[in-house]
């Protein structure tokens, strides 16, 4: 076994309350790519090109919600994706009482689909969409299937994702939830992110545990406080540390 792997055995195996706070890096062994990596939206309708961060801004959505709703639809929603062998783990470890609670920055819903129960999605989920007038519920599905932009089929109004776009605040619900969780926290393992995107980034500087874990493709700013370090991909890191049989 990878000497590091086996450092991370070990602390796992010491800690009874673990929490995971985990980024895109997770998601991309699920095959869904991080849309950051798209080189723009082109649009001739408008005769202009947009980022794909302000493809997916509050006033994008706004202002050019068809457009919005065609970036969305094919960069941001993976109905087929499937839970890979790090959500497979996490949930794994929460069954077994050391795990207390992943916080995600990813909108996938994949960590609920592989078991995990205490999840806080810090920029919401495509799997939840409602109705701006009257409130009403809508899976990814429905949003899919629309022509254009969905509208409600009860009133008519405007269906928006429950997903935090840019210029939107994080709910405060989720942050204290997250927040609470990474305080009590024995071992805080981060993984598959680079540490860029904030608030989100900035709820680790609240950890006083034990046992700091990163676990990235490449360095982040956090490397140099953290106990552990292991720059390889997080699904085969969780797979070799918690699924395999030792």
């Amino acid at each position: 076994m990878n000497e590091k792997i086996a450092e991370l055995k070990k602390i796992i195996d010491e800690s009874n309350n673990i929490v995971f706070f985990g980024g895109a890096g997770v998601s991309t062994a699920s095959n869904i790519p991080d849309f950051r990596s798209s080189t723009g939206l082109y649009s001739k309708k408008l005769n202009a090109h947009f980022t794909p961060e302000e493809a997916v801004s509050h006033s994008f959505f706004v202002n050019h919600t068809d457009e919005f709703y065609d970036f969305y639809k094919k960069n941001l929603v993976y109905p087929d994706a499937k839970p890979n062998d790090c959500h497979i783990a996490l949930a794994k470890l929460e069954e077994m009482g050391k795990l207390k609670a992943v916080v995600t920055q990813n909108i996938d819903g994949l960590h609920q689909a592989a078991g995990s129960k205490v999840v806080y999605e810090l920029h919401g989920s495509v799997k939840r969409n409602y109705c701006m007038n009257c409130r009403s519920f809508f899976d990814e599905n429905y949003v899919l299937k629309a022509e254009g932009a969905p509208k409600c089929d009860k009133c008519g109004g405007l269906v928006k994702p429950d997903v935090v776009l840019y210029e939107e605040g994080l709910d405060g619900n989720v942050i204290n939830g997250a927040v609470n969780a990474i305080i009590n926290a024995d071992t805080l393992i981060i993984g598959g992110t680079s540490l860029i995107v904030y608030p989100a980034a900035g709820l680790i500087n609240y950890f006083e545990g034990k046992n700091l874990v990163l676990i990235n493709k490449s360095a982040t700013s956090a490397d140099k406080n953290a106990d552990l370090v292991i720059n390889d991909d997080i699904a085969k890191v969780f797979r070799e540390a918690v699924l395999e049989k030792q």
